[in-house]
C-alpha cells in the first residue's frame, strides 16, 4: 500500500479538462451500473414457484394423484412483489382430450412463502370435476402435463358463484403483479 500518492498529471498534447471528462464519465457509467444493479436487486426478484414433492417437468408422487391420496402437493412461493394483497392458484391439465382439464382453482390466499400440502388455503371455485376442492392428476392414458400457475395480485376478489376458472381469470384482468408456473407430469402406468 502507497502511503505517499503522486499527483495526477496529464500526459502531453491532452488538456486536464478532457482527462476530467474523462474521469467523470467513467465515474457516472459506474454509478448508473450500481444503481441499477441495486434496483434490480431490491424486490424485484421474479415470482418463482417450486415444490418440495417434485421437480420441475419430473413425475408428481402418486399420493398427490387420484391413485393416491388426492392432496394436494406442498408448494413454495418466492419473490413475492411487496404490493402483493393475495395469490391466486389455479392447476390445469392441457393434454386432456376434451381440452385443458381444471384441477383446482384457489383465490384470495393470504400472501404466503408455502401452501401446506392437504390444505385449503384459500377461497375455492369450481373445477373441471364440478366441486370446490383439489382434484389430483388422473390422466385416462399416457403422460400428462400439470401446471400449478401462481399470480401475484393487488387486490382482493370477489367472485359471485358460479365461479371457476374463467372467471378468476377475468377478475384478475389488471391486477396481475407477477405470475409463475410449475410443471409436473403424470401418468398412471
Amino acid at each position: 500500500m502507497r502511503k505517499n500518492h503522486a499527483p495526477l498529471t496529464v500526459a502531453p498534447g491532452k488538456s486536464a479538462v478532457k482527462v476530467a471528462l474523462w474521469v467523470f464519465a467513467a465515474m457516472f457509467f459506474l454509478f448508473c451500473r450500481r444503481a441499477v444493479a441495486g434496483e434490480a436487486s431490491e424486490g424485484s426478484t421474479p415470482l418463482l414457484l417450486t415444490s418440495p414433492a417434485f421437480q420441475a417437468h419430473t413425475i408428481i408422487p402418486k399420493k398427490y394423484s387420484c391413485q393416491g391420496e388426492d392432496i394436494n402437493p406442498p408448494l413454495v412461493i418466492e419473490g413475492i412483489p411487496k404490493a402483493t394483497k393475495t395469490l391466486a392458484l389455479i392447476m390445469d391439465d392441457p393434454d386432456a382430450p376434451m381440452g385443458t382439464w381444471v384441477h383446482w382453482v384457489v383465490y384470495n390466499i393470504a400472501v404466503t412463502p408455502k401452501i401446506e400440502e392437504n390444505s385449503i388455503p384459500g377461497e375455492e371455485a369450481d373445477n373441471s370435476f364440478n366441486r370446490k376442492r383439489y382434484g389430483g392428476p388422473c390422466p385416462p392414458s399416457g403422460t400428462h402435463r400439470y401446471f400449478f400457475k401462481i399470480y401475484a395480485l393487488d387486490s382482493f376478489l370477489q367472485l359471485h358463484p358460479p365461479a371457476d376458472k374463467k372467471v378468476l381469470e377475468k377478475a384478475m384482468e389488471g391486477h396481475i403483479l407477477d405470475r409463475a408456473e410449475l410443471v409436473g407430469l403424470y401418468n398412471k402406468e
